[in-house]
């Protein structure tokens, strides 16, 4: 079968499975500059392709117009007009099922997600690292005739700074940490007495920027932006592009395993990760970032991590395991790779 010459990307959410669809994407394109990419996925995730090359998004209204078999019937048709040779499903989910059988006579190939594998590191059956989530989207491409080297990445180069976005930085000396300390599970957060130990600290250093998002989140950041000095929040300030602006302008992103590490490390930022009871061995660590980044709980004291894959089943008991993990040896790495990355300037 000859190679396609229009790749239909199909991953509708969630935040952080789209941003790790960015690097691979890049490489793809940058490496076979004749292709073109089309990605389905929702609207809210629009610019996070901005800047790709043969690169546009279709923004598929899951909760409206496409919802449900009639709403993806509807998609299909709608897709079917661009004139794509071939699907990459890197979902593989029921909507990406249903809307396969639509596009009878295409070749689709879908994301192996390599369940037996992190079925077996969830249920101790095994430890050690599995394929990451980016190799297994760079699969689906091999697949479909292109081989991705993922070992030489390249990167936007940051956007400037509106007038508004600068009022977000304190003092322009000094380097800018990002910070994310929210998850979608509280198994996944370090717990928020140690990680305002963590920002008291490092706003000494450094700029720190405050991400989350809700009004509880909006409330506790607030809180911590009047406490310290060189601290500000950006939650409930921004819209995506004015953070994926910021963001770029980061010296450094310091999160839990979440969105906000693979939107940073989508934009070549360093990122350390900080990890309650899932693991970077199930493949979701943050794109180029070396192992020593991710940050994780001590399984001495908790020895059934990783218990989930998203952090959604755990004991009672291992709620904070995050929290295992000493502040000062998070403040002292943010401020070694900070200083480290001063020397080579």
């Amino acid at each position: 079968m000859p190679k396609p010459n229009h790749i239909l990307v199909l991953r509708f959410s969630a935040m952080g499975d789209v941003a790790m669809t960015v690097p691979v994407l890049r490489a793809l394109t940058a490496q076979y500059p004749e292709v073109k990419i089309t990605v389905v996925t929702r609207a809210f995730f629009k610019p996070f392709f901005q800047g790709l090359d043969n690169v546009s998004v279709y923004e598929a209204d899951l909760t409206g117009k496409h919802k449900g078999v009639l709403g993806l019937y509807k998609l299909s048709k709608e897709l079917k007009v661009l004139g794509f040779d071939a699907v990459a499903d890197l979902h593989n989910v029921l909507r990406s099922n249903i809307l396969k059988l639509f596009f009878f006579g295409k070749n689709v190939v879908q994301l192996d997600k390599g369940r037996a594998e992190k079925k077996a590191l969830t249920s101790g059956q095994s430890f050690q690292q599995l394929k990451t989530t980016h190799q297994r989207y760079a699969d689906v491409f091999e697949i479909l005739g292109y081989a991705i080297d993922l070992s030489e990445p390249i990167f936007p180069k940051p956007k400037p700074l509106s007038e508004k976005l600068n009022t977000f930085i304190s003092q322009k000396n000094l380097k800018t940490i990002g910070i994310a300390p929210f998850a979608a599970h509280q198994s996944k957060m370090y717990p928020l007495e140690q990680m305002e130990n963590v920002i008291q600290e490092l706003s000494e250093h450094c700029n720190i920027i405050l991400f989350g998002g809700g009004n509880k989140e909006i409330e506790i950041l607030n809180q911590l932006e009047t406490k310290y000095k060189n601290v500000t929040s950006v939650a409930g300030n921004l819209n995506i592009e004015e953070e994926l602006v910021l963001i770029s302008n980061l010296d450094l992103m310091l999160s839990m395993d979440s969105g906000n590490a693979h939107m940073a490390a989508m934009l070549g930022k360093k990122v350390i990760t900080i990890w309650g009871v899932t693991h970077p061995f199930a493949g979701f660590a943050p794109f180029n970032q070396p192992k020593d980044y991710a940050l994780t709980a001590d399984r001495n004291k908790f020895p059934l991590i990783p218990t989930s894959i998203y952090g959604n089943k755990y004991p009672e008991d291992y709620k904070n395991a995050a929290g295992s993990i000493p502040s000062e040896e998070i403040i002292t790495k943010v401020l070694s790779v900070i200083q480290s990355e001063a020397k080579h300037l």
